[in-house]
Protein backbone atom coordinates (compact mmCIF):
# COMPACT_ATOMS: atom_id res chain seq x y z
CA UNK A 1 0.00 0.00 0.00
CA UNK A 2 2.64 2.54 0.89
CA UNK A 3 4.35 1.49 -2.50
CA UNK A 4 1.27 2.95 -4.45
CA UNK A 5 1.75 6.59 -3.29
CA UNK A 6 5.07 6.85 -5.38
CA UNK A 7 2.84 6.18 -8.39
CA UNK A 8 0.28 8.52 -7.41
CA UNK A 9 2.77 11.61 -6.74
CA UNK A 10 4.65 10.63 -9.88
CA UNK A 11 0.89 10.59 -11.67
CA UNK A 12 0.12 14.06 -10.05
CA UNK A 13 3.46 15.73 -10.47
CA UNK A 14 3.20 14.40 -14.65
CA UNK A 15 -0.56 15.86 -14.62
CA UNK A 16 0.87 18.73 -13.50
CA UNK A 17 3.50 19.92 -15.86
CA UNK A 18 1.13 18.93 -18.49
CA UNK A 19 -1.18 21.44 -16.81
CA UNK A 20 1.52 24.14 -16.94
CA UNK A 21 2.53 23.32 -20.86
CA UNK A 22 -1.32 22.85 -22.45
CA UNK A 23 -1.71 26.16 -22.82
CA UNK A 24 2.25 26.45 -24.96
CA UNK A 25 1.85 23.68 -27.13
CA UNK A 26 -0.70 25.28 -30.01
CA UNK A 27 1.79 27.97 -30.11
CA UNK A 28 4.50 25.88 -31.25
CA UNK A 29 5.02 27.33 -34.93
CA UNK A 30 8.27 25.97 -36.10
CA UNK A 31 8.77 22.56 -37.04
CA UNK A 32 11.56 22.39 -34.42
CA UNK A 33 9.04 23.54 -31.68
CA UNK A 34 6.31 21.00 -33.05
CA UNK A 35 8.90 18.41 -32.62
CA UNK A 36 9.54 19.16 -28.78
CA UNK A 37 6.14 18.88 -27.86
CA UNK A 38 5.25 16.12 -29.54
CA UNK A 39 8.58 14.13 -27.96
CA UNK A 40 7.92 15.74 -24.75
CA UNK A 41 3.99 14.63 -25.08
CA UNK A 42 5.22 10.64 -25.87
CA UNK A 43 7.44 10.83 -22.96
CA UNK A 44 4.50 12.26 -20.76
CA UNK A 45 2.52 9.30 -22.24
CA UNK A 46 5.27 7.03 -21.36
CA UNK A 47 5.54 8.16 -18.07
CA UNK A 48 1.91 8.03 -17.39
CA UNK A 49 1.17 4.91 -18.75
CA UNK A 50 4.23 3.18 -16.58
CA UNK A 51 2.63 4.84 -13.42
CA UNK A 52 -0.76 4.06 -13.83
CA UNK A 53 0.32 0.28 -15.13
CA UNK A 54 2.44 0.27 -11.62
CA UNK A 55 -0.45 1.44 -9.90
CA UNK A 56 -2.65 -0.99 -11.57
CA UNK A 57 -0.11 -4.13 -10.58
CA UNK A 58 0.43 -5.04 -13.70
CA UNK A 59 4.07 -4.55 -13.59
CA UNK A 60 6.29 -4.92 -10.35
CA UNK A 61 7.36 -1.83 -8.74
CA UNK A 62 11.09 -0.62 -9.22
CA UNK A 63 14.00 -2.56 -8.23
CA UNK A 64 14.69 0.20 -5.56
CA UNK A 65 11.18 -0.13 -3.66
CA UNK A 66 11.17 -3.71 -4.46
CA UNK A 67 14.05 -4.06 -1.71
CA UNK A 68 11.74 -1.73 0.63
CA UNK A 69 8.91 -3.77 0.33
CA UNK A 70 11.14 -6.97 1.08
CA UNK A 71 13.24 -5.66 4.18
CA UNK A 72 9.62 -4.64 5.70
CA UNK A 73 8.15 -8.44 5.00
CA UNK A 74 11.12 -10.01 6.77
CA UNK A 75 11.44 -8.06 9.93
Amino acid sequence: MYLRHYAILRLLLAGFFLYMAWPVIPEAVTAEASLFWGLWLGFFLLVAGSNFAALLQMISPPVMEQENAQRRQSA
